[in-house]
């Protein structure tokens, strides 16, 4: 089949080519209805049929591949690893299931997980999933704050955790942080239930705290009869990073989901029943719930579940585990490539990966520098994703299971099948011609898998995603480009604009240009005020190899230099910041707004999600040494 065919036929056809797909999954009752657009931008897909995400994840398996392995549980933290097979799943999320219905959960019903990576949360997933109950996950280590945010908004009947999590072999206790969001959460679920493993003290509230251990003996082998969905019921809700804002409840539906991600699993991932997959994401995040949860698992292939650093206890960790299974397909983000570069590279080219076919990223737009060092060292295809937590599955990509376009270093590829996408002028809400900058947008309806709605918020969902334009049109808040061939460039969000005298500069174009550098490691660019010209862009770098002042002068100028080449003066920024790390998540996304803030002596705000306190502190250093008095440092203007 041809990518063009294919492609073609979702957007002009969409009916016939998503009854089609439909068939991928099992219906208890097959669909009435392909699509209902009656209320637009609202969209139900495959009206009438019943379905359910852990039957196709797991039930329907049990005779073909009853033995092979669904979940490899691998954590570096604990020094543990746990194989389990399709049959064990079964086993262990009826067992879940049973334990949260003697805890008056069902149909409906709002279970929050707050766990690390491990397969004890997919048991919570799947177990949520198989009776009706909506499940929320939490990203292990959010701050209370954040997680009294989410139970007011989801008010769940149920909170489930673990007694804690680990990172660099630092032990991170849980449930101090939950019984804090509980303080302060106007809404508390009736019961907690802590699954254990041995790392911390539980401090326990009688009455409402219940150890999972305790109540599984009584549940052992039971068979909870799975609760059959119409397609457009909610299957769970995941919260968006609230970077502005009150975090909103991103909510998905059942058969979409699941037809949307079926197909993706071969023609994107090209993955097939029996072979292996490893998504380095956490299952906090929308990568962990499509590509290491549910995605795998309808497919009937094998998922890694790994807890730990890329780095721990070497830089070669990943790779052995690619070894170790036979990964046929790999999917990461690109800060934790540019973390790797680093490294020596015989820790990716010393290992068997005759088996790997694909490395696919996304998470944040990747770099030319790391796409070009990354296939370089592993002889593979790299592939760029672009996609939201609010898509659930790619948007822009390229499909080596059905048909590989050449990959375009700097670009994620073509639209994903069932994806209308225009580029327009923020301006004259007209589609930008090949080569001009806009904003990308979808056309609705938005195709299966996708967000339905904002939970418990239709309006939010208008206001937040089709507002912009004169037409309905859904905003991706991102700028790109396209090129006569089709292929879409991504330039940054909408309001990581820097506009230094009138003139419009996206972030990524001037990183790219710094990250030319062959010294450069990572570089983050950010617009600062200045009294002058409104806005200038500053940069904060880390080179490969740290040098002392002098050097790293020098290589700041000779950045400073490329950026002036490749985009113009206008472009060039005001300051280097050189840095031992840059300042992140833990699920690996920059924390711009904060160094904006440290750059412009205000506070940084909500830094919960922070991965290492010593970047930000490391970055507040080098500002400080910066200004005039401050001692040296690389500031050119």
């Amino acid at each position: 089949m041809r990518y063009e065919d294919v492609y073609r036929r979702s957007v002009e056809e969409p009916e016939a080519f998503w009854a089609e797909q439909a068939e991928a999954i099992h219906w208890n009752r097959a669909p009435q209805q392909v699509l209902d657009y009656s209320n637009p931008p609202f969209r139900r897909w495959f009206v009438g049929g019943e379905t359910n995400l852990c039957h196709n994840a797991v039930d329907r398996h049990l005779d073909a591949r009853g033995g092979q392995l669904a979940l490899v549980g691998y954590s570096t933290e604990t020094g543990s690893v746990r194989e389990v097979t399709y049959r064990e799943l079964h086993r262990e999320v009826n067992t879940f299931a049973a334990v949260l219905v003697s805890l008056g959960v069902g149909k409906g019903d709002r279970v929050v997980i707050y766990m690390p990576h491990t397969v004890d949360a997919v048991f919570a997933m799947l177990a949520c999933a198989r009776i009706g109950a909506i499940h929320s996950v939490v990203f292990g280590g959010f701050a209370s704050k954040n997680l009294a945010l989410r139970i007011d908004d989801a008010r769940p009947r149920v909170l489930v955790c673990a007694d804690a999590g680990s990172r660099g072999g630092k032990v991170i206790p849980f449930k101090p942080l939950v019984d804090e969001a509980l303080a302060r959460a106007a809404h508390p679920p009736e019961h907690v239930l802590v699954v254990s493993r041995g790392l911390a003290e539980v401090p326990k509230q009688a009455g409402r705290d219940l150890d999972y251990a305790d109540l599984r003996p009584a549940h052992e082998g039971a068979q909870v009869p799975v609760q059959w969905l119409e397609s457009n019921e909610p299957s769970y809700i995941l919260y968006t990073s609230g970077t502005t804002g009150t975090p909103k409840g991103v909510q998905r539906d059942v058969g979409g989901y699941a037809v949307a991600l079926a197909l993706s699993m071969w023609a994107i991932y090209d993955i097939r029943p029996g072979q292996v997959m490893f998504s380095t994401s956490d299952i906090g995040w929308v990568v962990g719930h499509s590509y290491n949860v549910y995605g795998p698992l309808i497919a009937g292939a094998t998922s890694i579940i790994y807890e730990g650093l890329p780095t721990r206890p070497d830089p070669g960790i990943w790779w052995e585990l690619c070894e170790r299974y036979g990964v046929r397909t790999m999917f990461s983000a690109p800060t934790a490539l540019r973390v790797l570069k680093k490294s020596d590279p015989s820790h990716i080219t010393g290992r068997d990966l005759s088996k790997l076919e694909h490395l696919f990223l996304a998470g944040e737009p990747l770099d030319e520098p790391t796409a070009r060092w990354i296939s370089d060292v592993l002889g593979k295809p790299v592939i760029d994703n672009y996609w939201q937590t609010e898509t659930g599955w790619p948007v822009l990509t390229l499909m080596p299971g059905l048909d590989m376009k050449p990959v375009r270093l700097g670009s994620p590829g073509l639209p994903s099948p069932g994806y209308r996408l225009r580029v327009i002028n923020e301006v004259t809400g007209e589609d930008a011609p090949a080569g001009e900058k806009g904003v990308l947008v979808i056309e609705p309806p938005l195709p299966p898998g996708c967000m339905s709605t904002v939970w418990r918020n239709d309006e939010r969902f208008i206001a937040s995603y089709f507002s912009h334009f004169n037409e309905l049109l859904y905003s991706s808040l991102d700028w790109a480009i396209r090129d006569d061939d089709g292929y879409t460039y991504i330039l940054g969000r909408t309001d990581d604009v820097i506009n230094v005298a009138g003139h419009r500069l996206g972030t990524r174009e001037i990183e790219e240009a710094v990250s030319s550098h062959p010294a450069v490691a990572e570089a983050a660019v950010i617009g600062v005020h200045d009294e002058v010209k409104g806005q200038v862009p500053v940069v904060f770098a880390t080179f490969r190899q740290q040098g002392d002042g002098h050097r790293n002068a020098e290589i700041a100028e000779q950045m400073l230099q490329a950026v002036t080449q490749q985009l113009g003066a206008v472009a060039r920024p005001a300051q280097v910041y050189v840095v031992s790390a840059l300042p992140k998540t833990r699920s690996g996304k920059l924390l711009r707004r904060s160094l904006q803030a440290l750059a412009e002596d205000r506070d940084p705000g909500d830094l919960s999600t922070l991965d290492d306190p010593a970047a930000l502190e490391d970055a507040r250093r080098a500002i400080a040494q910066a200004r005039p008095g401050g001692g040296s440092g690389p500031h050119p203007e």
